[in-house]
């Protein structure tokens, strides 16, 4: 017994440990087997213990998402003078680099609040560039919203495929769907095959070329496309 006190006693917890811990835990045990329980034992502490810092796991969840998102912008820093057009895309590239680094990192951060300010001065940087171009406020955060609805989107279908790189989900065989939906008298949903579950690199690029041609046609400014 007392050994055990004394390996709770040499853990100093505190916030950042425990999201830190959260975060590692999750590459191996997904977000469904990420319990405060589990992250207790990983810390050699009692569950209580961490309800003195996180009320419940949404809240634990809040500031994961928190630590991702403040770590993709120290990963790319300052991005200078570009088009919004190019903020749009290298913002999301490095979106979907962050959650890709972790398994379920897109259901993590999906419903998130971020648990402070961090993130205000990288978004008025975001608007900043937009509004320089001509548009308003509103029709900048319309448009950055659509790119950041679409990248969750993609990367959530993206790993509910590949959880991690190099992992491909069994379920998920692009040939033997192929020769099911052919056989089944469904031609055309066979040759998408691959289109659809494979290949995903590519597909994300396609899909923000898409989102900023869409944004040119119909909230941006004349001037700026």
């Amino acid at each position: 017994m007392s050994g055990e006190n004394d390996r709770m006693a040499t853990t100093r917890l505190d916030q950042t440990l425990v999201v830190d811990t959260a975060l590692r835990l999750l590459n191996d045990v997904g977000l469904e087997g990420l319990t405060l329980r589990r992250i207790a034992k990983e810390l050699n502490v009692q569950a209580p213990a961490l309800y003195w810092h996180f009320k419940n796991k949404q809240a634990l969840l809040d500031a994961m998402s928190t630590a991702m998102y403040r770590r993709m912008f120290e990963a790319y820093g300052d991005l200078g003078d570009v088009t919004w057009q190019e903020r749009l895309v290298h913002v999301h590239r490095a979106l979907r680099r962050a959650l890709l680094g972790y398994r379920d990192g897109a259901k993590v951060f999906s419903g998130s609040r971020f648990t402070g300010t961090d993130h205000a001065g990288p978004q008025e940087d975001h608007l900043r560039t937009f509004v320089t171009a001509g548009f308003t406020p509103s029709a900048a955060a319309r448009a950055s919203f659509i790119a950041y609805s679409f990248t969750l989107g993609f990367v959530i279908e993206e790993q509910s495929v590949e959880p991690r790189p190099g992992e491909r989900n069994p379920g998920y065989d692009v040939e033997e769907r192929e020769e099911r939906m052919a056989a089944e008298g469904y031609p055309l949903a066979a040759a998408v095959s691959s289109d659809l579950f494979q290949d995903y690199e590519a597909r994300f690029e396609e899909g923000l070329r898409a989102i900023v041609a869409g944004i040119e046609a119909t909230l941006a400014p004349a001037a700026s496309r």
